[in-house]
C-alpha cells in the first residue's frame, strides 16, 4: 500500500508519487521571530517532524526545508516597543525558537532560509511578475494583479468576489482591487530596508516563500505544508506569485495541520489565550506534549486541556512500564513450552504492518496509538503468564515486539529513553512529590502487618487503600509485604 495524504487542494487523499524516485522535497512555513513559541507551534513542528520521519522510515529520502520569517511587520512593531533593532529581535527569538525545539527533541530541517538573506531572489521574482503583467508598481510599493490569475481562490475554495465580499480591507487608493497584496513595501522613517528598482523598502510576507521554495526546491515540488491559518491570504498568494512566474504546478500536494485550541477557541498570541511551549514544559515531560499532540490526526482540532495533559502522562508511563518489564525478563529454556495463545501471537507478529497501514493513511498517529496501547496490554498479559523459567521462543517474540513498539514510536519521537532508567526516576518523582515520607510510608506498611497478623482486616484494608490512593501499593507474599510507587496513580 502506498502513502495516501490529503491533499487541501483538491480536498482528497492522493497516493504519494514523487517527481523524483523515492526524493520527496518538503517545504514547510516556519515561525515570525518575535516572541517565544506556543504549543501551536509546537503542534506545526511536531507535525512535520513526524511526517519527515515517517518517510524516511518508509525508504524515501526527503528534502525539508523550513523558513525563518525575520523581516515583517510584528518583527519591527515589537522591535520599536523594546527600543533594539528588528534583526536583533528575530536573532533572539530564532535562538529562542532552537531552544524550545531541541527540548522538543525535533530534528532540524535539511535547510532552514531566513527571508533576510534573500532579498536579491524575492526582488527578482517580483520583477518577474511585472514583467509577466501581474504585478505593478504604486509609490514605491508593488502589489500583485490577483485579478490577472484565474485560479486564485482555487486552494482556499472562494472565488474572488466572495472573498472582497467577506473581508475587512484597508482603504488604499494605489491598489487597482481591494484584493491585490503587496509583493514590495515602501520603506517608512525607522525601518529596515533594502534597494529595488523600485525604491528602498523591504518584501511583502508572501514573496519570500515563493522565491525559496523556488531556490532551493524549484518551481514544482512534492509537499507544501503549514498549519490551516495559512491556507489563505498566505498559501493562496505563493500559488499566484509562483505558478503566475512559473507557469507551472507549485506544490503537488498541500498538507494543513488543524489548530490547537483552549475551550474551542484557536489558541493565538492576538488573542491572548496561549501557553508557550516551556510554560507546559516546566510540568511535563517533552515524550507526554508529543503523545498528547499525535494522540489525534493532524488535520484535526486539538483541544488543550490540564486532563489531556495528565492522561497523556499516564499513558507514557504505562508504555515504559511495559517495556522495563520485558527488558528485566530472563533469556529462557528451550525445553519450556510456550504459553502465548494464537490470538495474542498473531497481535504481536503482526504489529509492524499494521502500524504502517496506519501512518500510510494520512499520518494517522491516532489510530497508531491505539494500536501501541493495543500491544502494551497484550505484552502485559503475556508477560503475567509467563512461567520461571520461560520458553525461549516466547522471550524472542516478546522482544521483538518491544523494539518494534519503540521503532514505531520513535517516528512519533516518544519512547527514546531507557525503560528501566524511565521507570525508576519517575517512581522517584512521584514519591519526592508525596506528603508522606519513605519512614511514615514504612511505619504504615509495619502497622497494616501488625493488623493482618491480629486478622484486624479493617484497618489493614484501610491501610492499604489509603496508600493506593497516594501511589502506593503493596505486595504481600510469605516473606512478608513490599511496597513500590505505582505510576498509574501518578
Amino acid at each position: 500500500m502506498s502513502i495516501r495524504i490529503y491533499n487541501t487542494l483538491t480536498r482528497r487523499k492522493e497516493p504519494l508519487q514523487p517527481m523524483e524516485e523515492n526524493h520527496v522535497r518538503l517545504y514547510v512555513c516556519g515561525i515570525t521571530s518575535y516572541d517565544y513559541c506556543h504549543i501551536g507551534h509546537a503542534r506545526s513542528a511536531l507535525v512535520f517532524d513526524m511526517i519527515v520521519r515517517y518517510l524516511r522510515y518508509r525508504g524515501y529520502k526527503v528534502t525539508f526545508v523550513r523558513n525563518f520569517t525575520d523581516i515583517d511587520d510584528k518583527i519591527i512593531a515589537r522591535a520599536n516597543e523594546q527600543a533594539v533593532d528588528a534583526a536583533t529581535l528575530a536573532q533572539r527569538f530564532i535562538d529562542e525558537f532552537y531552544v524550545d525545539m531541541d527540548r522538543l527533541g525535533v530534528l532540524r530541517p535539511d535547510l532552514e532560509p531566513r527571508a533576510t538573506d534573500h532579498i536579491d531572489e524575492m526582488v527578482h521574482l517580483i520583477q518577474e511578475l511585472i514583467d509577466r503583467g501581474l504585478a505593478y508598481e504604486a509609490e514605491g510599493d508593488v502589489y500583485y494583479r490577483v485579478s490577472r490569475f484565474p485560479m486564485y481562490g482555487r486552494l482556499s475554495g472562494r472565488s474572488l468576489e466572495d472573498m472582497q465580499a467577506g473581508a475587512r480591507i484597508e482603504v488604499n487608493e494605489r491598489k487597482e482591487h481591494p484584493m491585490d497584496f503587496a509583493l514590495w513595501k515602501a520603506a517608512k522613517p525607522g525601518e529596515p530596508w533594502w534597494p529595488s528598482p523600485w525604491g528602498q523598502g523591504r518584501p511583502g510576507w508572501h514573496i519570500e516563500c515563493s522565491a525559496m521554495s523556488r531556490k532551493y526546491l524549484g518551481e514544482t515540488f512534492d509537499i507544501h505544508g503549514g498549519g490551516k491559518d495559512l491556507i489563505f491570504p498566505h498559501h493562496e498568494n505563493e500559488i499566484a506569485q509562483s505558478e503566475g512566474a512559473s507557469g507551472k504546478p507549485f506544490a503537488n500536494l498541500w498538507v494543513h495541520h488543524g489548530f490547537v485550541t483552549i475551550k474551542d477557541e484557536k489558541m493565538s498570541k492576538s488573542l491572548g489565550n496561549f501557553l508557550t511551549i516551556r510554560d507546559v514544559l516546566k510540568i511535563y515531560d517533552p515524550e507526554v506534549l508529543r503523545l498528547f499532540i499525535f494522540s489525534t490526526q493532524y488535520r484535526n482540532p486539538l483541544d488543550f486541556t490540564e486532563a489531556a495533559l495528565k492522561d497523556a502522562e499516564l499513558g507514557l508511563d504505562r508504555m515504559y512500564e511495559c517495556l522495563a518489564g520485558v527488558a528485566a525478563l530472563p533469556d529462557g529454556d528451550e525445553q519450556v513450552a510456550t504459553v502465548i495463545g494464537k490470538k495474542d501471537r498473531k497481535k504481536l507478529e503482526s504489529f509492524r504492518s499494521r502500524f504502517e497501514q496506519a501512518m500510510d493513511n494520512d499520518f494517522n498517529t491516532a489510530q497508531a496509538q491505539g494500536l501501541f496501547f493495543d500491544l502494551v496490554k497484550v505484552l502485559n498479559k503475556v508477560v503475567r503468564l509467563l512461567p520461571s523459567p520461560p520458553a525461549v521462543a516466547d522471550i524472542v517474540l516478546l522482544r521483538r515486539a518491544a523494539r518494534e513498539l519503540r521503532d514505531s514510536a520513535g517516528i512519533m519521537g516518544l519512547l527514546q529513553r531507557d525503560p528501566v532508567r524511565y521507570v525508576k526516576e519517575r517512581k522517584q518523582q512521584v514519591l519526592d512529590s508525596l506528603e508522606l515520607s519513605v519512614d511514615e510510608i514504612e511505619q504504615l506498611v509495619a502497622e497494616r502487618d501488625r493488623a493482618r497478623a491480629q486478622k484486624d482486616w479493617t484497618t489493614s484494608d484501610a491501610i492499604r487503600d489509603r496508600l493506593l490512593a497516594v501511589g502506593i501499593e503493596l505486595h504481600d507474599s510469605a516473606a512478608g509485604t513490599s511496597w513500590d510507587v505505582s505510576l498509574r496513580k501518578s
